[in-house]
């Protein structure tokens, strides 16, 4: 047999190397934080920045994703993880926002992580793709992070 053979594992892409060095970055900015107010105030700060830095057809899907997670889930603190704005309760991340942009796909990502109170028998869905937000996303978006927050 004669030329390479894959193992199926080429390591991990630049776009996921980039995100675990801006997750090394925010571990270490969160650490030097004083005041738990600060903390509060410069994690909402860095989530409005980056999504700031979207480009257009992320950011305005970000925005609203924005707004409806902290009008419907005022218990979630926001804060930044692996560069995305994300809603922790207690340090956890319970939701985040994932542009398109951010690993070259074809749509952008609400996604929920493990502490999040979605179950639904033995199976459920942990992440949505997002096109647009229109008011019936908005709703069903609305009632996936009451649902989160616990």
């Amino acid at each position: 047999m004669s030329g390479k053979q894959s193992t199926g594992y080429e390591g991990f892409t630049a776009e996921e190397r980039a995100a675990m060095k801006e997750h090394a970055e925010e571990e270490k900015k969160a650490a030097r934080r004083t005041s738990r107010a600060d903390k509060a105030a410069l994690a909402l700060q860095d989530v409005l920045d980056k999504i700031a830095d979207m480009p257009d057809s992320d950011r305005a899907i970000a925005e609203r994703v924005h707004a409806i997670v902290t009008e419907n889930a005022p218990d979630l603190a926001p804060k930044t993880w692996y560069g995305m704005p994300a809603y922790a309760r207690d340090g956890k991340v319970v939701c985040f926002f994932q542009s398109a942009d951010k690993f070259k796909a074809r749509y952008a990502t609400l996604g929920f992580n493990d502490s999040a109170n979605l179950d639904d028998g033995p199976m459920w869905p942990t992440s949505f793709a997002l096109t647009e937000v229109t008011p019936e996303v908005e709703e069903r978006i609305a009632a996936l992070v009451r649902q989160a927050q616990g």
